[in-house]
């Protein structure tokens, strides 16, 4: 029997209604985020005119630069320092209204806007090699040793996840590195002339990926790192994957398929396999965090030119108005991260509603 249109529009008008929550209750988070991230730029270490002039720079221009950052002002003749608090509506004024300034160190004059969508698509492209990774390999293995409980798939599997969750990023890239760079004498295959054009480098140009050897050389070029990147996330994934089925495999809807004779096979993917998702949501979604954490190590010792390393360059080199765009960049896409996974819950499970 279909439902009634009335009660159809209350569900539809309550999901909405907690969306729009959802999104009320993120501003605060928000607020919080970029206040942080003032602390982290205006009251850390480095001192920002001493990063843009550097130790060879002209002292007598120190002052100049400071008034044009808004940290001093010129007052009948001389230079006082702008209140903290001034400086702090400035830079939230400036953050919510998405002006995000020039880069002072990285790329002198050049927006900040300009150098992220620069170093983007690297990134963009080593996330989704790296979910690939992490999803692809570890769900189905974590699937296949719930399905198959106290085998050597099973211990394999489940050690194999272990292991993989232990090794840290920066550790097992170094590794990595030092097995392809030596993979010619110890197996006999040069990984670097392998499968790509003469002209690949690390961080391969993702133009032209409609041509078949430049979409090798891509992802011969990114898989190494996706490979790092996406370990740690495969094998909790495989872990939580293969307790999700063990568990599921044994709730009574299962047994009542069995007992009425439904395939073994639709009973598996109908039941088993779709409930044992709803765990998954908030661990797939979580491993977002070690994307953006661990993209800052991947891509520094991979030399790969992405949002990682020029954060982590930025840092180093005191580029501030991009350490803040970056750090509140990220915090804006973890809160949406989070809603996301709040409304993948009813698509995956249809038990899981909103409250009316």
């Amino acid at each position: 029997m279909s439902a009634d249109p009335s009660e159809r529009r209350a569900v539809i008008s309550s999901r909405w209604s907690y969306v729009l929550r959802r999104l009320v209750l993120a501003v605060p988070v928000v607020v919080l985020a970029a206040s942080l991230t003032f602390v982290a730029v205006r009251l850390g270490p480095t001192d920002p005119v001493g990063a843009i002039i550097g130790p060879t720079g002209d002292p007598g221009r120190y002052h100049e630069v400071a008034v044009q950052l808004g940290i001093e002002r010129r007052v009948d003749g001389r230079y006082v320092a702008v209140p903290l608090w001034e400086q702090y509506v400035e830079f939230m004024t400036d953050l919510f209204t998405l002006q995000l300034g020039q880069s002072w160190v990285i790329s002198p004059e050049t927006s900040v806007y300009a150098v992220i969508a620069s170093r983007a698509p690297q990134t963009l492209w080593l996330a989704f090699w790296s979910a690939l990774v992490a999803v692809g390999i570890g769900v189905p293995l974590g699937f296949y040793a719930g399905l198959h409980p106290n085998t050597p798939a099973d211990y394999v599997a489940s050690v194999g996840g272990i292991v993989w969750r232990a090794m840290p990023n920066f550790w097992l890239a170094i590794v990595v590195v030092t097995l392809l760079s030596q993979s010619g004498r110890l197996v006999g295959i040069d990984w670097a002339a392998l499968l790509v054009p003469t002209d690949v480098v690390t961080s391969p140009s993702l133009t032209h990926l409609h041509r078949p050897e430049r979409l090798a050389a891509a992802i011969k070029g990114i898989l190494p790192a996706a490979l790092v990147l996406g370990s740690a996330s495969m094998g909790n994934e495989m872990r939580i994957a293969r307790t999700a089925v063990l568990e599921t495999r044994t709730e009574r809807y299962v047994e009542a398929a069995r007992a009425k004779g439904v395939p073994r096979e639709l009973v598996v993917w109908k039941h088993v396999f779709r409930n044992a998702l709803v765990p998954l949501v908030p661990v797939v979604t979580g491993e977002f965090f070690l994307l953006v954490g661990g993209a800052v190590l991947v891509e520094t010792v991979f030399a790969i030119n992405g949002i990682g390393r020029l954060f982590f360059e930025a840092a180093v080199q005191g580029d501030l108005p991009l350490v803040g765009s970056l750090l509140f960049l990220f915090a804006l896409l973890t809160i949406g991260v989070n809603i996301l996974q709040d409304v993948l819950y009813t698509l995956i499970d249809p038990r899981v509603g909103y409250e009316r």
